[in-house]
């Protein structure tokens, strides 16, 4: 399973980490005791929009291994058939790379890995706002 995971179409593969990572950050949003949605909602958005994870993907790719930044690396330079709406190009495609990881982590049932990823990310995404 794993070899097969690793060359999926990363388009499905951030399909699966969009949603992975997502969860994690809304738990993490609610156990900082915010109440109302909107702010539950603000907060959320700090982790998920594109620049944030583009930034959080570039940081992290050095410390991934061969195998885990030739699948980042494939991913960010797939060409893509969508624009993104709200986000630079060069953002989005970093995101993208930083989501089919995450997915890639979650179908090769490395969920430790993916949490540590995912923990880190938001770690360098709350440095960055300091």
């Amino acid at each position: 399973m794993k070899d097969d995971a690793l060359y999926k179409n990363t388009s499905m593969l951030a399909f699966i980490g969009d949603a992975a990572y997502e969860l994690r950050v809304r738990l993490r949003v609610s156990a900082s005791g915010a109440f109302h949605s909107e702010r539950l909602h603000r907060e959320a958005t700090r982790y998920v929009r594109a620049s944030a994870q583009a930034y959080a993907a570039r940081t992290l790719l050095d410390g991934l291994s061969e195998e885990e930044q030739r699948l980042v690396k494939r991913a960010r330079n797939k060409r893509s058939a969508t624009k993104p709406k709200n986000a630079d190009p060069v953002d989005y495609k970093w995101a993208t790379a930083f989501e089919a990881l995450l997915g890639y982590y979650c179908l090769t049932g490395q969920g430790e890995k993916l949490d540590a990823i995912a923990a880190a990310a938001m770690r360098i995404i709350d440095e960055a706002a300091k």
